[in-house]
């Protein structure tokens, strides 16, 4: 049986990636590594939990003693590394964090994965490393152009140049060691189990609570989203079919203002609930700019296309629909990741597994 280990697999795109694993690939068994800090919730996983090829590892890829020893126990075939600390705003706040978990991390991945597949006694010819990044490693676009796999990088914040950094790395096993590794760059992810502290979802859980919706600026930054779901099959395409040492860019073609995005979502949550429409856009709030906003995302995924065959399934407007349908159906999910409370479910269900 092919051991595949997906790092993050608890947080939000990563539970994605897991669940179309573990039901799309029964003869293959599925590790989920995740160290559960607040953004990795194992209720997103509630439905593939008990499949047979489906397993839970808690830890951290900062132990690079824990990740060694993992290694050498179940030999993993593959790894799908999404385990990462992703808030812009927490990266300005506290950059170490940062460094330790995206760069220290992916290092030590890298390492303890080499010395299992190049060992010349034993050597795993078949194996991949699949390392998932962002498409703000390469800086801000003004009002013209798209991001390509050959745009220089430029990171602008704590968080961008610690996935920069980590990106770089993985290229340089490559090409130093002839490890196999694929990369890929994605736009803004958007979906179900997105822990709200993000755009799309934060506001979803302030309209529903009437409380003031978070825009920085003017609202005037421009991004790129991407269906999660998209995203993941995606990720499964190119983990499967892309060719080693080569970049895949990920994007959803939906390019829109911040305020623009929101003040949909307001008339989507309006209609929803019932409300006037209208109504949900009184709570928008303008707040001090973050520092070092990049003015612009968008990403050229024609590579992907021509070479892969893939492509989005949905626009961003009926995306938002699904979305809001899902939070709205499933408050009980929102209600517990924001009251603190799912740290006590992860502590009596999973600690001893």
């Amino acid at each position: 049986m092919k051991k595949i280990l997906i790092t993050g697999g608890a947080g939000f795109i990563g539970s994605h990636v897991v669940r179309r694993f573990v039901t799309r690939y029964p003869d293959c068994a599925i590790y989920n590594l995740d160290k559960l800090t607040y953004a990795g919730n194992l209720e997103n996983l509630h439905d593939v939990e008990q499949c047979s090829n489906y397993h839970f590892v808690k830890g951290d890829i900062q132990d690079f003693d824990f990740i060694s020893s993992l290694f050498e126990k179940h030999r993993f075939d593959g790894v799908v590394h999404l385990a990462a600390e992703s808030h812009v705003d927490r990266s300005i706040s506290n950059p170490l964090e940062f460094v330790m978990t995206n760069v220290v991390g992916t290092v030590n991945l890298l390492n303890a994965a080499r010395k299992l597949w190049l060992n010349p006694e034993s050597p795993m010819p078949q194996a991949r490393f699949y390392h998932i990044s962002t498409d703000e490693v390469y800086g801000s676009l003004g009002s013209e152009g798209i991001f390509t796999e050959t745009t220089k990088y430029d990171p602008h914040s704590p968080y961008s140049a610690s996935k920069a950094s980590s990106d770089h790395f993985v290229r340089a096993y490559h090409d130093t060691y002839g490890f196999p590794v694929v990369i890929s760059n994605c736009s803004n992810n958007y979906g179900s189990f997105h822990f709200p502290e993000k755009l799309i979802p934060l506001a979803i859980h302030n309209i529903k609570n009437k409380k003031p919706i978070p825009v920085y600026g003017k609202g005037e930054n421009i991004r790129d989203w991407l269906f999660v779901e998209d995203h993941a099959s995606a990720i499964d395409l190119i983990f499967h079919k892309g060719k080693n040492g080569e970049t895949y860019n990920i994007g959803g073609n939906n390019e829109w203002k911040n305020i623009d995005l929101i003040r949909l979502l307001c008339r989507i949550m309006d209609r929803k609930l019932g409300r006037k429409e209208g109504e949900s856009e009184q709570l928008i709030t303008f707040v001090k700019d973050r520092a070092g906003h990049d003015l612009r995302y968008a990403i050229d995924s024609s590579k992907l296309q021509n070479e892969l065959g893939w492509k989005p399934s949905l626009r961003l407007e009926e995306g938002l629909e699904k979305t809001v349908e899902w939070y709205l159906g499933n408050e009980a999910w929102l209600e517990h990741v924001t009251s603190g409370q799912y740290q006590k479910y992860y502590d009596a269900q999973y600690t001893q597994r």
